[in-house]
């Protein structure tokens, strides 16, 4: 019979959590010695109390709190210009946020109206593709000419989703303005639920939107024609045609399509022979706009624009699935398998054959060993770079 979660969990921050490596990342090469110490952590504990504005001086003591505590969910808030726990010695309004990674939080449920295959919690292979075209895009815009951040982590949420750390300097200084303009510039998707057309695309496409539009493309036959099979539904079918601005169009569509039995594919094709023979400027961009509302990555604004939002932390365990939230790479997230990463059974279990690193987490580790790696070495550039300012100072 295996541990209680409550125990298990203990035992795997005892024993597993990679405390260095997770303190070596937050403490951004021991340059400003209050990153760390001034972080915000927040426990879930295992009675589903929520313990927020912990914080710790020191490896060790986050260990200790954390085997003591034994939380069942871990978040990392901001970076603030005191010790969180020390908050209230000052007035609220002396207690202020410095700095916060430039997160981003992709949730399967905001799927939901187009998945076929699962939803709410569920997920399966078939739409872990949107998690993938999310992570492809994101990362592309964030690393290259949109924005050239270096250092991203890309972490598994545990159960249905991803997060992305943007680690840069420059990000983690960003105001809430500058967080809202680089959201709205990602953000193509825009429009409540209560609004069909959510992508309005307009003349020549941005060359980055045309990037992302490229690997949408890609996606969409396989992804919603294929897996999700979304013109085969009537719900799903005139869901879609909503998004024509063309009533012949609409109603010879969906009268031939409710008397055969077409596949989605083949659907498909007719949309675009009728919008391509319509010649209509209004429909000119009708299929990329259909393409992106399907395919396009739905962002969460508010974890982005607030400098004070909590994201969970990496190498947590969920506590509903047991799966641990593993780094990502992007480069390879096309082969990530959400089912395939470790467990906290199967962790506790591996302990009994007293191996010197356990085999399930490595991959895993050496990860983000890598980005840590990447990381570091931009610090030591930093200090480098102070060096020379300082050496042509002092000849002056």
């Amino acid at each position: 019979m295996g541990l209680a979660f409550s125990d298990a969990i203990r035992i795997y921050y005892e024993r597993l959590f990679p405390i260095r490596d997770f303190y070596n990342w937050l403490t951004y090469g021991n340059i400003d010695k209050y990153l760390f110490v001034n972080r915000e952590f927040s426990f879930t504990l295992p009675s589903e109390a929520y313990v927020r504005f912990q914080s710790f001086s020191d490896e060790q003591q986050l260990k200790q709190a954390l085997i003591n505590m034994s939380p069942v969910k871990i978040d990392i808030g901001a970076i603030y210009n005191m010790k969180p726990k020390e908050r209230k010695s000052v007035r609220a309004d002396a207690f202020i946020p410095l700095q916060r990674e430039l997160v981003f939080d992709i949730d399967m449920t905001d799927y939901d109206d187009i998945r076929t295959c699962c939803s709410g919690a569920d997920i399966c292979l078939k739409c872990w593709d949107f998690m993938t075209i999310s992570i492809q895009i994101l990362h592309r815009s964030l690393t290259e000419e949109d924005f050239g951040f270096k250092n991203i982590l890309w972490v598994y949420s545990g159960r249905r989703g991803v997060h992305c750390w943007v680690c840069d300097e420059s990000a983690r200084e960003l105001t809430s303005e500058a967080r809202k303009a680089i959201v709205s510039y990602l953000e193509i998707i825009k429009g409540g639920e209560k609004q069909d057309k959510k992508v309005n695309l307009r003349g020549k496409m941005h060359p980055s939107v045309s990037q992302s539009y490229s690997i949408c493309s890609k996606f969409f036959p396989i992804t919603m024609l294929d897996k999700m099979d979304i013109l085969t539904s009537q719900k799903h079918w005139t869901q879609l045609l909503k998004l024509v601005p063309d009533e012949n169009i609409l109603t010879k569509l969906s009268e031939q399509w409710e008397s055969n039995r077409l596949s989605s594919r083949e659907r498909w094709n007719q949309l675009q022979q009728e919008i391509n023979a319509s010649k209509k400027p209004q429909l000119q961009m009708i299929i990329a706009d259909i393409i992106m509302q399907y395919t396009y990555p739905r962002l969460d604004s508010n974890v982005s624009i607030g400098l004070n939002h909590l994201l969970k932390s990496p190498f947590c365990v969920h506590p509903k699935t047991g799966r641990v939230c593993v780094p990502i790479d992007p480069e390879n997230c096309s082969s990530f398998d959400p089912f395939k990463v470790p467990l906290l059974d199967d962790l506790i279990v591996e302990l009994d054959l007293q191996l010197e690193q356990s085999q399930i987490l490595k991959p895993y580790l050496d990860l983000f060993h890598v980005f840590l790696q990447s990381m570091n070495e931009s610090f030591r550039e930093k200090l480098r770079q102070k060096r020379r300012q300082n050496e042509q100072t002092l000849q002056f």
